[in-house]
């Protein structure tokens, strides 16, 4: 296996990009992280309520699908969840044992708290390009994306 060529002058290497990417993504998660705090919420917390403000009366297993983490890690989110409050286990009629998880008053309100600190958050960072700047960034975060499928594909 040959070392891989230089970039050519003016054109970044990709594991500068790699690593400007990483960095940022970590400096938006602790500056989100302080934002979602400020209610009392983790982020894994706010995740599984704004997922429950997209759709309720979903099963702890799809709740998993959706947050791309495991039904035992899950599990425990709910339990906590459930004990202060924010979210509520109501049983599925026909299935013994599977609940569908819905929000409390309370556990909406925190969610849609949750969801305005992060669109203003988004709104002074990445709103504040221009809307060229935003198309293109969107269109190579895509195509970024659909290379990392293609790479699990494999």
């Amino acid at each position: 296996m040959s070392a891989p060529k230089p970039a050519p002058p003016g054109v970044p290497e990709p594991d500068r990009v790699w690593f400007r990417f990483m960095r940022l993504h970590q400096r938006m998660l602790l500056q989100m992280t302080a934002r979602i705090r400020a209610f009392g919420l983790s982020i894994p917390q706010f995740d599984l309520l704004s997922t429950l403000t997209e759709q309720e009366g979903i099963s702890q297993s799809e709740l998993a699908e959706r947050l791309y983490v495991t039904k035992g890690n899950v599990s425990g989110l709910v339990d906590r969840l459930v004990q202060a409050g924010l979210v509520e286990r109501r049983a599925i009629a026909g299935d013994r044992r599977s609940y569908a998880m819905h929000l409390t008053p309370e556990g909406r309100r925190l969610a849609e708290a949750g969801i305005a600190a992060q669109r203003d958050f988004v709104a002074s960072t990445l709103g504040k390009l221009n809307p060229g700047d935003l198309a293109e960034l969107d269109r190579l975060v895509l195509l970024w994306r659909d290379l990392a499928r293609a790479v699990d594909a494999e």
